[in-house]
């Protein structure tokens, strides 16, 4: 079960990461402003991932 969680995240967490340069380079190639506010919010959501995998592994851990 773990070990698919880790896969999903994953794999969420690239997709986020495309979505966020694909929306900047739009936002940087456009001057649009609305999409740079876009990439920052996939960025965010990206992050989110990262702190799933780091909680991921701690909750993995034995307990103490």
């Amino acid at each position: 079960m773990a070990s698919e969680s880790k896969k999903t995240v994953l794999v969420a967490g690239a997709a986020n990461i495309s979505i966020a340069v694909a929306k900047l380079a739009g936002g940087l190639f456009t001057g649009s402003s609305a999409l740079l506010a876009e990439a920052a919010h996939s960025v965010a959501d990206t992050m989110n991932e990262v702190f799933l995998l780091v909680s991921l592994r701690l909750g993995g851990r034995e307990p103490d």
